[in-house]
């Protein structure tokens, strides 16, 4: 193991968009975070676009990126890495949808795609569904299990079944529940598609009577009456990164997404007591597991969900607060960590503009400090300043080989 330590730490939908009626600032400019400024002080400092420029990332494809996975090569699907991060097992042949418990009238037409961000007895709903016996292609499997609030997962199984198929999640209300259909003309992407139909269907006739619905009507709730699907995916065809460079590495994440590409890249994947994915994350808990991890470790990826969620919602200064947050998080890394054997990245995988309130194809700030990263002398780090820092501009699939290189574990390319 190499002596060197490494933390790459992202903060998800970090980045924002200097806009006029906010005099161009963002919250990285106004937030207090004296750690992270002193972090982009001493560290190299740039820009890095997740995909390239004008391509606006889904988190999927980001994070395959962010660990040096090029998207249009191997993604097949978040689906899958859903999955695989809620500790489900996957054969190749499998196909795996992101799913949201959502609210539906009796015409199926969605009047909340979260069903009021429901938290308790998911996992009760989640049962009455698992197992679920499909008529319509008797050869196929349905597994089905919550996640993280709303979210959830569906697995079917089966011989001759595709990721080729549209959603039913209509991503949007006031509009019915869409109906699945095949995006290419084989017997697999239709069968499938016919499955997923009766598993939605299936759904609503059982959740709509489900007890917890019940009482969540009766206290005026919107009941999460009918499971929607997004996203279908296979598993990816990816050498583990550990493998690849001869690494240890390990995940702190909540997001099951997140922790189902760091599984697949080779990582360890650690469960911390408070970690959420939310904003009622403990980032401090999230902090000690990245440094107890780093002493059996060559790589620590730490993901914070926290920064995107208000950014979706369009608060300023709630994401203000959560990045404050973060700095304090990073004080307590700091203590333990010498920049004289450590280097320490900190990213985003998108920028998720509160003017937008949702991804965007902005650039997004990077800082790396370290033992032979020179220091760019900045007071500040934000986006507008990374613009002038001494690393440039970067895309997301550089910045594993180039910590592969300051651990020695890049491999020379040519002679």
């Amino acid at each position: 193991m190499s002596e060197k330590k490494v933390f790459l730490i992202v903060c998800d939908g970090m980045a924002d968009r200097p806009t006029r009626d906010r005099k161009f600032e963002t919250p990285l400019d106004v937030a207090h975070k004296p750690n992270i400024d002193e972090l982009a002080r001493l560290g190299s400092v740039g820009l890095v676009d997740p995909i390239s420029p004008g391509v606006v990332p889904g988190s999927d494809v980001a994070h395959f990126a962010l660990l040096g996975y090029d998207p249009f090569r191997f993604y097949t699907g978040r689906g899958s890495l859903e999955a695989v991060g809620a500790g489900i097992r996957l054969a190749p042949t499998d196909v795996a949808f992101r799913c949201n418990f959502a609210t539906v009238d009796e015409n199926l037409t969605v009047v909340d795609r979260r069903a009021g961000r429901i938290k308790e007895h998911t996992q009760d709903l989640a049962e009455s569904l698992n197992g679920m016996r499909i008529t319509s292609t008797p050869d196929v499997a349905a597994e089905f299990h919550s996640t993280i609030e709303h979210r959830a997962v569906l697995v079917l199984r089966g011989p001759s079944i595709s990721r080729m198929v549209s959603d039913t999640d209509p991503h949007a209300t006031n509009i019915k529940v869409a109906k699945s259909t095949p995006l290419d003309e084989t017997p697999a992407s239709k069968k499938t598609a016919v499955a997923l139909n009766e598993f939605t269907e299936k759904s609503f006739e059982i959740l709509q009577k489900h007890e917890v619905n019940i009482e969540r009507k009766s206290r005026g709730q919107n009941p999460a009456n009918i499971v929607v699907a997004r996203g279908p995916g296979t598993l990816p065809p990816i050498t583990p990164l550990t493998v690849q460079y001869g690494i240890k590495a390990a995940c702190v994440a909540a997001v099951p997404m997140v922790r189902g590409i760091c599984k697949i890249s080779g990582m360890e994947v650690l469960n911390v007591e408070g970690a959420t994915g939310g904003l009622d994350t403990n980032l401090d808990a999230k902090a000690h597991a990245a440094l107890e991890a780093s002493e059996k470790n060559d790589l620590v990826f730490l993901h914070v969900k926290a920064t995107d969620i208000p950014s979706h919602d369009g608060n300023f200064e709630m994401k203000k607060k959560i990045l404050e947050k973060i700095d304090k998080m990073f004080g307590t890394m700091f203590d333990q960590i010498d920049l004289g054997n450590t280097y320490i990245a900190l990213t985003a995988d998108h920028a998720t503009p509160i003017s937008v309130r949702d991804h965007s194809a902005d650039p997004v700030p990077i800082v790396i400090a370290g033992p032979d990263f020179p220091p760019s002398g900045l007071k500040k780090f934000s986006e507008k300043n990374s613009a002038h820092g001494n690393i440039g501009r970067i895309r997301a699939l550089d910045i594993i080989p180039m910590i592969a290189d300051r651990l020695g574990r890049a491999k020379k390319f040519g002679f």
